[in-house]
């Protein structure tokens, strides 16, 4: 979603402000969640078949699934990503030890036309990508070939624009996948969000909250449709439950900016059968604060998932006004979760949400009534 409250604050204050504010801040927010989740459930095992693992989000969620595709590669078989941009997109330009990711994040990776910058260029991630695997920091990029990849840009989205999600498609393309399986969606006149074939959500070319249009067209179904291919078509009714459980017990440190609550949809059949999972990624200004449930429930993911032996696994984020300073509930992709700024982790497999949300994925994947 859109980043004005990052736009209106200069990035030397924001460092500054945040180094001044993370003791205090951080160890009191740790105090508050231990306690609001001292009862909370825990995430099941269901013995989820793991290898068939897909994601897919919207903008900062759109770039957060590209990230953990690339960076869980071994696990993840394909990624649907809805007005996103390629992996490490922040990242370029810029060479260590000054490399402006908040900035990039703003310009290079949202409306780059408008900021007077070049688009990211999907050559410099990709050699990126394959320094960071060597390094073992992510998992081997060779596996990317085997991804199916859906990518979407709406022609009336004017926050994140076509040019970067086009370096998506490059990006895949010369880490070896085939064309055959990338499917780019660029015809639709929508807005920035994700949309849906309900007259109830927002007009298909709007760009404001919940960032869920209308556009005739249950983008859900056409995401799983790409990643699954044997996917079988939903009756429209619903025979398994939304979840909520502990999503803290799988948070390693404080400056998360995760919610102490995720949520997935668990088919009928998922109670006894091995089933896949798909994760998605809300975007900002689409968390459980800013607008309910309606982004797990309102989508069209579960309805699809439903006639299909898919779990759909809806992580959290949450704003963070103070430290770190995501006021909007964003997913990290320019690196608010780390400590040193100099040299974030939020790419990596052991960036903070990262490794959070492989834990849940683990976990589905664990025996049954296992839990944490």
């Amino acid at each position: 979603m859109p980043f004005p409250h990052l736009t209106a604050f200069p990035a030397a204050l924001l460092a500054a402000s945040l180094l001044i504010l993370a003791p205090a801040g951080a160890h009191a927010a740790t105090a508050v969640k231990a306690a609001a989740t001292k009862d909370a459930p825990a995430l099941p095992g269901y013995l989820a078949d793991l290898r068939q693992t897909t994601v897919s989000g919207l903008s900062s969620g759109g770039f957060m699934a590209a990230q953990f595709a690339v960076a869980y590669s071994a696990t993840v078989a394909g990624a649907g990503i809805i007005a996103g941009g390629p992996y490490f997109c922040s990242g370029q330009p810029g060479r260590f030890p000054y490399i402006p990711y908040l900035t990039n994040a703003l310009t290079t990776c949202m409306n780059p036309g408008e900021s007077q910058v070049a688009p990211p260029v999907a050559s410099e991630l990709l050699r990126a990508a394959n320094d960071f695997a060597r390094a073992s920091l992510i998992d081997d990029t060779a596996n990317l070939k085997r991804q199916r990849v859906y990518l979407f840009s709406g022609t009336k989205d004017r926050t994140v624009t076509r040019p970067v999600v086009e370096q998506v498609s490059q990006f895949y393309q010369l880490a070896g996948t085939p064309a055959a399986q990338i499917r780019f969606v660029e015809n639709v006149g929508a807005g920035h969000a994700i949309l849906t074939d309900s007259n109830a959500d927002k007009p298909c070319a709007v760009t404001e909250s919940p960032f869920i249009n209308d556009c005739d067209y249950v983008q859900a179904r056409d995401i799983l449709q790409h990643l699954y291919p044997d996917l079988q078509p939903s009756s429209g009714t619903l025979t398994g439950k939304v979840i909520a459980f502990n999503q803290r017990s799988f948070i390693q440190n404080s400056y998360s900016s995760m919610n102490n609550t995720g949520y997935a949809y668990i088919p009928k059949a998922c109670d006894s059968e091995s089933c896949r999972v798909h994760v998605v990624f809300h975007g900002c200004l689409q968390t459980t604060q800013a607008i309910g449930d309606r982004f797990y429930t309102r989508t069209g993911y579960n309805q699809v998932a439903d006639a299909n032996k898919i779990i759909v696994l809806y992580p959290q984020a949450e704003p963070s006004p103070i430290y770190p300073y995501n006021p909007k509930g964003c997913w990290d992709f320019w690196g608010y979760t780390s400590v040193n700024p100099i040299d974030p982790d939020f790419y990596r497999k052991s960036g903070t949400q990262m490794e959070a949300v492989k834990g849940m994925l683990d976990r589905l994947g664990s025996a049954r009534n296992s839990r944490r």
